[in-house]
């Protein structure tokens, strides 16, 4: 059976699966337009300001309506956020104070907060660096959260944990918010002020409630993953309890500028539009993944997470087995991208990465991974992550090219 064939069954089988996602976009874009409405948007909150960035009423409106939308307290959205870790270690460092101790419930944290941490690295003033003790409480074998050790593993001193949503680089299931809900209630109930934490990154708009509507105190993203609708130029937010908020934004800026800083830089329409797009963005990345996930577990790949199981992020893992496997596909998705379609990606350090990277990115925005990307370390057992899509028939082109370059297992 041909590429095209197999593409073509794949589809006629997640026939059902799409019309069910179809449906939950329905339900998220109800969320934001209910915001946009509730908080009056209109041409006029597009105007940006200069210099400090005071009084700039569209980024205040905006940091209102994705609040609503997250059902926070409230919101920071910045342009001035690098990327998702930087949103992530603004909102550590904001919370966080000399002798608190911090613990992973999910097992390791993604590569780039490796450094953040103090896990990898010295001299750049990580957390540790600062005083803050790190635990992490490791996976069981099937690689979901330990149950039994998280309702152990909260003690007076933990002043928060990190639960991250996303599988990142492991190969374990992503968090559904109702797992995101149990581990709040179990860490709530050994100590009440234990802040949660959410690293929200890949996983909003994926189901119909966030973090924030289930218990957690505060979470971060960014915003050229999904709450930028594929069209946001860079950024992050910070999103949850007003108070944790506000310290968050204050590790952005300054203390006393806060989050009433941070000019727009004339994005503000783009960060509205981005928002507006993101839930059909985000729909049509789990398309792809489901699309990704059917063709390799029949080509007989390992895939994480299985081909019709409930999405809980953007994101489709294939163990490929081998790096020459893992080049050859980054190099067919780049070949099938609308951006450097010319290029072969090459394995290379990437700052924040242990290990060299290879990573498929013709994407028009860089790094923006709700646009259809690929990438994976060079090291076993040669794991590609597969990521967004602006729209899945984009995907099912690139996925002809990519079963031709690694072919069966």
């Amino acid at each position: 059976m041909n590429s095209l064939e197999q593409l073509r069954q794949a589809e006629q089988a997640l026939l059902q699966i799409f019309s069910g996602i179809d449906a939950q976009v329905k339900q998220n874009l109800k969320r934001v337009l209910n915001a946009f409405r509730h908080h009056r948007v209109g041409a006029h909150h597009f105007a940006g300001v200069s210099g400090y960035g005071h009084d700039d009423l569209g980024r205040e409106t905006l940091d209102k309506v994705f609040a609503q939308i997250m059902d926070a307290e409230a919101a920071v959205v910045r342009v001035q956020f690098v990327s998702g870790t930087h949103a992530i270690a603004c909102a550590l460092f904001g919370v966080l104070r000399p002798g608190d101790e911090m613990v992973a419930v999910a097992g390791p944290p993604y590569d780039t907060l490796e450094e953040v941490i103090g896990l990898r690295g010295q001299g750049q003033g990580s957390l540790m660096e600062f005083g803050i003790r790190y635990r992490q409480l490791e996976l069981t074998e099937e690689g979901t959260v330990d149950w039994q050790a998280l309702s152990q593993g909260v003690g007076d001193n933990t002043s928060l944990v990190l639960i991250q949503r996303s599988c990142g680089y492991s190969w374990r299931p992503s968090l559904s918010i109702g797992e995101i809900e149990k581990i709040v209630q179990l860490v709530k109930q050994q100590n009440p002020n234990t802040i949660c934490f959410v690293d929200n990154c890949y996983g909003e708009f994926i189901e119909t409630q966030e973090p924030t509507a289930v218990g957690a105190d505060l979470m971060a993203g960014s915003l050229i993953k999904n709450p930028g609708g594929t069209i946001v130029n860079a950024g992050g937010y910070v999103a949850g309890r007003a108070d944790l908020v506000e310290a968050a934004a204050c590790r952005l800026t300054a203390p006393g500028i806060g989050s009433y800083g941070g000019a727009t830089f004339d994005q503000n329409r783009l960060l509205f539009q981005g928002l507006f797009l993101a839930p059909q963005m985000v729909g049509e990345a789990m398309k792809g993944t489901h699309l990704t996930g059917y063709i390799f577990d029949k080509l007989g790949y390992p895939v994480n997470p299985a081909p019709l199981a409930k999405r809980r992020d953007v994101i489709q893992a294939i163990k490929l087995g081998s790096p020459e496997k893992l080049i050859a596909f980054c190099q067919a998705i780049q070949q099938n991208s609308p951006i450097g379609s010319y290029l072969d990606p090459v394995p290379d350090k990437i700052p924040g990465y242990e290990s060299h990277v290879v990573m498929a990115g013709g994407t028009f925005i860089e790094g923006s991974t709700l646009e259809f990307s690929a990438d994976g370390p060079l090291r076993e057992p040669y794991v590609v992550y597969c990521q967004g899509g602006t729209h899945w028939t984009h995907v099912a082109i690139a996925l002809e090219a990519a079963i031709k370059a690694v072919g069966a297992a």
